[in-house]
């Protein structure tokens, strides 16, 4: 089978799992949420999958179409290379019921023979990576940013903070919603995206949120401001909410081309 092949045939698969995750979508999260109207946790899920890939054909092989795609900008000096996929779940029924549905769906499974069949000396990724996470009650919903810059001068941030223990990983969760830092990045407009617990994922306790910016000078203003603005002086300095990140890790990042937003 040759590379040209699996990238092809591969990209069919990706197709496929998008337009099934849709109609899962459809199927069981809107009539589970019309008829549980009176349930209050509005919360979404998100599922981020983390292909590691080294070559241009394998990042061929990887990309996807309409969902939220994203590339670190460091990708083009790195060694190992990244892709990073976003899909917000409305229910963790979507995600458990998925893998039946593609089993018994004949046209994906034909269109992802090949890619899945793909033998061990020529895969289409070096690794990947799935973590599933919680929306903050603050920020229950995915928001797209509202941006007016060209996509390709866009900066995507991707923040996780990880905590020594989990009592100071809920710290740090309170921080951000009781604690304000939520509203405090709405009030300053940093575009947010989404701001969420990791519930299953390889560097727990962490929380993860991304922010978006027009360019990179539009991303060091207003890290500028956040800094001098006397609401965080008063937030960070406050005793109760010391200590409660162990390792930040920051990814500045460029969307795809057909990356939705």
């Amino acid at each position: 089978m040759s590379l040209a092949n699996v990238n092809k045939t591969f990209t069919q698969y990706l197709f496929m799992r998008k337009a099934l995750f849709v109609f899962t979508l459809l199927t069981f999260c809107i009539p589970f949420c019309l008829l549980a109207g009176a349930r209050k946790d509005k919360r979404e899920y998100y599922k981020i999958i983390v292909y590691h890939y080294k070559t241009t054909e394998q990042k061929q092989a990887i990309d996807i179409n309409n969902v939220g795609v994203f590339m670190p900008l460091a990708n083009d000096t790195a060694a190992d290379k990244k892709i990073y996929i976003i899909m917000p779940v409305k229910s963790l029924k979507v995600l458990t019921n998925m893998p039946a549905k593609l089993a018994q769906n004949a046209t994906y499974q034909e269109a992802a023979k090949n890619y899945m069949d793909a033998v061990y000396n020529n895969p289409p990724f070096t690794r990947m990576e799935n973590l599933l996470l919680y929306a903050f009650p603050d920020a229950p919903l995915l928001n797209l940013p509202k941006l007016s810059s060209p996509k390709a001068e866009r900066v995507y941030e991707f923040r996780s903070y990880e905590s020594p223990t989990e009592k100071l990983f809920r710290n740090k969760v309170q921080m951000f919603n009781e604690g304000g830092e939520v509203t405090l990045f709405k009030r300053l407009n940093f575009n947010a995206i989404f701001y969420a617990e990791v519930i299953a994922g390889s560097s727990m306790p962490n929380l993860i949120y991304m922010t978006s910016f027009e360019n990179m000078a539009d991303r060091d203003a207003h890290w500028k401001t956040f800094s001098a603005d006397p609401e965080w002086k008063k937030l960070s300095s406050d005793p109760v909410y010391q200590h409660n990140v162990s390792r930040p890790e920051i990814i500045l990042m460029r969307a795809t081309g057909y990356s939705d937003y």
